[in-house]
């Protein structure tokens, strides 16, 4: 029996069996070693857990899972030695086959227990690789990515936010979903500029395939979120860059950027199918409903009003229901959805449900946006949701989905960046303001608020 609590304390404590039996220098050595060993876990786990970034940059490294993975088994080996070691110095002699049966279970038990951690870790290394790999772009060449400024001198940074509602039941996929996140870098603030997917007559660059397959006046005849799927099906003969990852996604961010007069550095797209999951991956996320929220071909499915926590199929609704409402008011619960999962989504909620956020972004995300720029990203979020967030809807009623006066769009995108930037300017005076039809409709020219504007 002492020989096993000896044991079983060598694997909390490696080493003390070795002191027990009078072995002071392997004793202390190995003593020494996990206590140092030990301690530089934790101080690297503290400093990973308080920053993010750090843990965003450590998966970008090159080579870190095998590094990681080798130096987890390397230590598990050798911690599983000096518990099998310890038996054996400590263990009766002459032992009987009782006693060998006890050290068998016992030695079983735990080096499985060591074990687990390293396979864990191992796990984690992996997937989170396999994750970056199958979400992101590859990393950029050497010398940018250890650049000093990875925003090289820029103050604001544009990423295109899509979301794709593609379906069992219709051919292809719509962006019905085109949000435009204008980041300033310094402080996080952000201009949200939701575009409707039901614009038409949207430019095409010059010079582009696009422009030639469709030429002015009569242009595109077909809705905004179309230009998706139309080079999609065309990509070597419509596509900007066919060579692109997604040459749609990419096709369509050269686009709208044009349209709108703003340039875009990257896409996101997130299939809609799967948005659930990444919801549910971070344990839901707090929505205050102010009116009920009917959802379903038949309106069969309700939001009840009230704040409370709701799943991923909920959220998914609550972004998507045109029922009792129009595109426009779900433009608005959209804008408000992403300020509430950029306040929610901190890291420990993040990490807490990390293999399942994981393997639901493999499934549905799709970006640009290089491995390299991740830290960067990352740390940059942290900002956003602490900072100020507007949104500028390019709805009605100064903006005529049908017919779209693109220069003035272009100028309202451009007053609305200049005035979350001049922070120190004075406030603007009041003026008559256009009663929305819609909650979600934009209530005069200026960016409105997310905090005013969502409960």
């Amino acid at each position: 029996m002492r020989a096993a609590l000896w044991t079983a304390g060598a694997a909390l404590l490696p080493g003390i069996a070795h002191l027990r039996v009078g072995r002071r220098t392997a004793g202390m050595g190995i003593l020494g070693g996990f206590l140092l060993l030990a301690a530089a876990a934790v101080a690297a786990a503290r400093t990973l857990h308080a920053d993010l970034s750090w843990q965003a940059w450590l998966v970008t490294q090159p080579y870190w899972v095998e590094a990681v993975s080798v130096g987890s088994v390397a230590v598990t080996v050798l911690w599983s030695s000096v518990v099998l070691r310890s038996w054996q110095l400590t263990r009766p002699r002459p032992g009987g086959w009782g006693t060998r049966a006890v050290g068998t279970v016992l030695l079983a038990v735990l080096c499985t227990l060591l074990v687990l951690p390293s396979a864990l870790v191992v796990r984690t290394a992996v997937t989170a690789r396999d994750t970056l790999s199958t979400v992101f772009a590859p990393a950029e060449s050497p010398q940018d990515a250890a650049t000093a400024d990875p925003w090289r001198g820029r103050t604001r940074i544009n990423v295109l936010l899509l979301g794709g509602d593609a379906g069992d039941n219709r051919y292809g996929l719509r962006t019905d979903t085109m949000i435009v996140a204008s980041v300033e870098i310094d402080s996080g603030d952000t201009v949200l500029i939701g575009l409707p997917r039901n614009l038409e007559n949207v430019p095409f660059p010059e010079g582009t395939a696009l422009a030639e397959r469709y030429p002015a006046p009569e242009g595109f005849d077909d809705l905004l979120n179309e230009v998706y799927q139309t080079v999609a099906e065309e990509p070597e003969e419509l596509a900007v860059d066919p060579r692109a990852a997604n040459p749609a996604a990419d096709t369509l961010k050269l686009v709208i950027g044009e349209a709108i007069g703003l340039p875009i550095d990257y896409y996101a797209l997130v299939d809609l199918r799967g948005f659930a999951d990444l919801i549910d991956a971070i344990g839901g996320v707090v929505v205050p409903i102010e009116e009920p929220i009917r959802y379903g071909r038949r309106g069969e499915g309700l939001l009840e009003p009230g704040e409370r926590r709701i799943s991923g199929q909920e959220a998914l609704w609550y972004g998507r229901s045109r029922t009792d409402s129009d595109d426009y008011t779900r433009m608005g619960r959209q804008g408000c959805l992403l300020k509430y999962v950029a306040e929610q989504a901190d890291p420990v909620t993040v990490l807490r449900g990390f293999e399942e956020l994981a393997d639901a972004a493999q499934r549905t995300l799709d970006s640009d946006v290089p491995r390299s720029r991740l830290p960067a990203l990352v740390d940059l979020a942290g900002r956003v949701s602490d900072a100020r967030m507007r949104t500028l809807q390019l709805s009605p009623p100064q903006v005529a989905p049908a017919h779209p006066d693109w220069a003035e769009i272009r100028d309202l995108v451009d007053e609305a960046i200049l005035d979350l930037d001049d922070r120190d300017a004075p406030a603007a005076p009041d003026r008559p303001r256009p009663s929305p039809s819609s909650p979600g409709r934009q209530i005069g020219e200026e960016p409105v608020s997310l905090d005013k504007l969502c409960p």
